[in-house]
């Protein structure tokens, strides 16, 4: 390839990732064109997408882009893979794929600044996905609130219990 067209592809690289702050890093060799469609498709769905890159100009393409020390994630053949809502999505993805596919791994991953080995990208997708976490936290904002309303309307109901008992009997000696 000539250094122009190197410019070019490294170019289209920083246009596409700008902006990117998690991915994760994986090796599709051995994947046949079939399964890997299939990938690709099921992966498309779900906003997760995946691109092979050339490692020399990814890691130059992220250097300019501020990313450092990104060289440790491209050995050998790569593939970039990013999207979702955040990346817990892309990793528990990936993981449930590479049940599928024996070919396909995880060479890593860069999240916020820190590069991650296979180890620790893999256990990114134990943790709780960002629709998950949403939910605990409204879960965690509600409960004192219903205890207040709980606390509020149990006298309430008591009291209501009580006048109502009044009138019946009111009522009964009126009779």
């Amino acid at each position: 390839m000539s250094k122009y067209v190197k410019g070019l592809v490294q170019k289209e690289l920083e246009k596409r990732f700008d902006g990117l702050n998690e991915f994760m890093v994986v090796n599709t060799v051995g994947i046949d064109g079939v399964t890997n469609n299939k990938l690709r498709g099921i992966l498309k769905q779900k906003g997760i997408d995946i691109t092979v890159v050339k490692n020399s100009l990814m890691v130059k393409a992220l250097d300019n882009m501020g990313v450092k020390n990104s060289e440790k994630l491209f050995s050998g053949s790569c593939t970039i893979a990013y999207g979702g809502d955040s990346i817990v999505d892309v990793a528990k993805e990936i993981i449930d794929w590479m049940k599928k596919i024996k070919a396909l791994e995880i060479k890593g991953a860069y999240i916020e600044g820190v590069c991650l080995d296979p180890r620790a990208a893999m256990e990114v997708a134990k943790m709780p996905t960002k629709a998950q976490l949403q939910g605990t936290i409204i879960l965690i904002a509600q409960t004192p609130g219903a205890k207040v309303a709980g606390a509020i309307g149990s006298p309430a109901g008591v009291i209501a219990g009580c006048i109502k008992s009044i009138i019946e009997k009111a009522e009964k000696d009126a009779a």
